[in-house]
């Protein structure tokens, strides 16, 4: 054992992990992608079977149902007649095989053929492929609705373009939501927390906090302390964006922002473009995340300030979503 201690066995160790590891993600992709494309094509069997006239429309639940049953006793589970409405529907929404993405599994398909909306069903779907969510992170996403959060405000051609390719982070307007969602934090309403306490429960919630931020953030510090003029001052919040290249403030309040809100973020900006930022890095972005704001005092605070700076609200509970549907019809409508 001695010869062997003294040759190059950890690195014939780690070859043989690294290989075994590579070849159990290859297994599982090829076992995935198998999976979809064999859903895909059972569904193909049914549509085409009732397209060919085999069996009038109004016989079409009997045929779902007798195919469960028959399939069910010789394969199993697998052939529910939930199952079985799945593949079918699967193949109707997906109808040209070459659009499927292999990087989804079929927990994700299900998730997506939940969505009747089909622009919403289109971006997270991207959205999902792109920042490599989990079945649980799609789930929360849909409950969130992130979609319509982002599409809020949008004109008519920039929400098919967040349909057509989920969001794009090109500039630090790309970043924001029109609300913040913290359900996952489960504070019930009416509340009574402190911003630290607030701030507390952010970060022992990080993935959950990153995953709402959006792609792109890393996280820096809590209470970033600044000196100035012999006086400490602490940042809530300090984050990383990879994508842009800049560092992210966020400064929380408890209820309203204010101009002081707006003034007191300008100066931290100020303060990390001269003293942090490092060549290659672009000027910082600052969100001062409220749960409400007076529109007009904002907007007066911030008429000759040129930083990138934003406040935006945020809310306990998850949002009417019925609400933010009609406010996305109506968009479509006035541009109509």
């Amino acid at each position: 054992m001695e010869n062997i201690s003294n040759s190059n066995y950890p690195q014939l160790l780690d070859s043989i992990v690294n290989t075994y590891i590579n070849g159990k993600l290859k297994a599982f992709k090829a076992v995935n992608t198998t999976l979809i494309e064999t859903y895909w094509l059972i569904g193909k069997h049914i549509v085409e079977f009732e397209q060919g006239g085999n069996i009038k429309s109004q016989y079409g639940s009997a045929l779902l149902d007798k195919l469960s049953k028959d399939l069910s006793f010789s394969y199993g589970k697998g052939f529910s007649l939930s199952n079985i409405k799945r593949f079918r529907q699967f193949y109707l929404i997906y109808a040209i095989g070459a659009t499927l993405s292999h990087q989804l599994t079929w927990s994700h398909y299900i998730e997506l053929l939940k969505i009747d909306n089909e622009l919403e069903r289109s971006f997270y779907e991207k959205q999902s492929i792109s920042e490599n969510w989990s079945v649980r992170e799609l789930i929360r996403q849909k409950e969130s609705s992130l979609f319509l959060r982002l599409a809020t405000g949008k004109n008519k051609g920039e929400i098919l373009q967040l349909a057509k390719k989920g969001q794009i982070i090109e500039k630090p307007e790309d970043l924001l939501k029109d609300t913040y969602i913290f359900e996952f934090l489960k504070i019930p309403e009416p509340y009574h927390i402190s911003e630290s306490e607030l701030e507390t429960r952010l970060i022992n919630q990080l993935k959950d906090f990153l995953l709402e931020l959006g792609k792109g953030f890393a996280f820096i510090a809590r209470q970033y302390r600044i000196t100035l003029a012999n006086r400490h001052h602490y940042i809530d919040l300090v984050f990383y964006h990879r994508i842009l290249k800049c560092f992210v403030l966020i400064d929380l309040k408890k209820e309203e922002a204010g101009y002081e809100d707006v003034g007191q973020m300008n100066m931290y900006l100020g303060y990390m473009e001269a003293e942090q930022n490092v060549p290659g890095d672009n000027p910082p972005v600052g969100i001062v995340l409220a749960r409400r704001k007076d529109e007009l005092q904002i907007k007066y605070a911030m008429s000759n300030t040129n930083s990138k700076l934003f406040v935006q609200k945020y809310q306990l509970y998850l949002p009417d979503e019925e609400e933010l549907k009609r406010e996305i019809e109506m968009i479509y409508n006035q541009e109509n």
